[in-house]
């Protein structure tokens, strides 16, 4: 009997995972899915909420707070993708200005530093693509971005450095009390456990009501988004949200750690948790509210559009608590729950510390290093490299200048990546104008000879998604 399994491996699920990796456990991250970072952490704004929005007094409050402050910090000790670049939320009119000011004053007694409104001709400054109707804004310089998928790597690799295990393709479909803990009845075999993180974000409600009478309902709450090209990056340089008024709620605008521009989401609650199809009526939707902040957003430098789901549960707060004795949820982990991460891995931990009581790990290693760009390095750095290991010069992606030696690392990583989104998620080869147009053929080789099978065994994301069913020559 293992001491802890955390179902789920998302941002969430690796956060506690990491900061369970301090104590002496043995420790064991599952996923239904391929690789960790394949749902609602794989497909969201990429931002860092000050904490001003969420209503004052709430858990959700307090560890977005939290969170946001920790992130600078553990940008470097675990070295993902951050910027601190500050965040707008744009009053359209006067008379919205009222709930501009609320919002400010819920900001301050959330604990937000650094708040304060700006009027026009200081936010034009800021930003001179602001809308015409603009009258004045919450600058909140807290407000950041990440990347989503570089911070759930990084939590993960740095737990599986300190002895947290993973394992995949592995769906809970029945849970069971017994003696000492939990067993778990899953499409792989039963698993047991002294304790079990119930982190499986938009499934998450499916699990706890087979152990609590007090039940849980978590609605999907699909987004749609545009991302724009790098040419259009500099269109703004903060986030900017719009304050719902007499438009109603908007959209917001950000760039992104990587260079891009992204804008949406829509917020629709839908009945299937796997539809992550965007729509045209949605995409629409984002359209029609994306101009109402900014003015003259180059739309037509959209490189693709995409969808994820929130974990919308209708109370509209975090749960991290102990529904049953040894199960512990951390569930309705919708926005901020990003900004949250490095909160509420802290807040899980000690919740199964307080079950378990485990003793500390005296060795426990908190950095991790994370895939080596040669673009970060200088002319002679990169042709040293080059020189020790070929594989950095040979350009994989061209879009994003994706070496041979950064895809060859992330396969290695554990866990690594095992699929072209895999590789796509952690070196970003595949993600840029050509959506994967042509490096997609040499990555499929890469992935095959590292991981050492056949071609045709290699997926798009895991699953039955396999790139190649059969060769010209086998047909004639």
């Amino acid at each position: 009997m293992r001491d802890v399994i955390i179902i789920g491996g998302g941002v969430s699920g690796c956060a506690s995972a990491r900061e369970l990796s301090r104590y002496k456990a043995d420790i064991l991250v599952l996923d239904k899915e391929e690789d960790v970072c394949c749902g609602t952490s794989k497909a969201n704004s990429a931002i860092v909420h000050a904490g001003f929005d969420a209503p004052a007094g709430s858990r959700m409050a307090a560890l977005n707070v939290a969170g946001s402050r920790r992130m600078p910090t553990l940008a470097k000790e675990l070295d993902f993708a951050y910027q601190q670049c500050g965040s707008l939320v744009v009053c359209l009119s006067e008379e919205d200005r009222p709930a501009l000011q609320k919002l400010y004053e819920n900001g301050l007694t959330n604990g937000v530093e650094g708040l304060r409104i700006v009027e026009r001709d200081e936010l034009l400054a800021m930003e001179p693509n602001i809308s015409d109707d603009a009258v004045a804004a919450l600058w909140a310089p807290t407000g950041g971005i990440v990347c989503p998928f570089g911070l759930t790597y990084a939590f993960a690799e740095n737990a599986a450095t300190n002895g947290v295990q993973f394992q995949f393709d592995t769906e809970v479909e029945r849970i069971e009390a017994i003696p000492g803990g939990w067993r778990l009845q899953t499409n792989r075999g039963p698993l047991e456990a002294r304790c079990i993180v119930n982190a499986a974000g938009v499934h998450a409600d499916e699990l706890h009501n087979q152990v609590s009478d007090d039940t849980m309902t978590i609605v999907p709450r699909r987004g749609d988004y545009f991302l724009l090209d790098h040419a259009a990056a500099d269109h703004v340089h903060h986030t900017i949200f719009q304050l719902p008024g007499k438009y109603g709620k908007g959209v917001l605008v950000t760039p992104t750690v990587h260079g891009n521009l992204l804008i949406g989401p829509t917020a629709n609650d839908i009945d299937d948790k796997e539809d992550t199809a965007t729509t045209a009526a949605e995409l629409d939707e984002v359209r029609a509210k994306a101009g109402l902040a900014v003015k003259d957003l180059p739309l037509r430098q959209t490189i693709t559009s995409f969808a994820g789901l929130r974990a919308h549960e209708l109370r509209h707060e975090f749960f991290l608590q102990e529904a049953a004795p040894g199960f512990v949820d951390c569930a309705g982990i919708e926005s901020p729950g990003l900004s949250a991460s490095p909160a509420i891995g802290q807040a899980v931990a000690e919740l199964v510390q307080s079950i378990l009581h485990l003793p500390e790990k005296p060795d426990f290693n908190p950095r991790r290093k994370g895939i080596l760009d040669p673009k970060t390095l200088s002319f002679a750095e990169r042709a040293a490299l080059v020189q020790k290991n070929p594989a950095y010069g040979q350009i994989i992606c061209r879009c994003e200048t994706v070496t041979e030696g950064e895809i060859v690392d992330a396969i290695h990583r554990v866990p690594g990546a095992r699929s072209l989104d895999g590789v796509k998620r952690r070196t970003r080869a595949g993600m840029g104008r050509c959506q994967a147009g042509f490096c997609s053929p040499r990555v499929l080789e890469i992935l095959a000879r590292e991981l050492g099978v056949p071609q045709e065994e290699i997926t798009k994301c895991g699953g039955d998604s396999r790139l190649i069913v059969g060769t010209n020559k086998d047909s004639l």
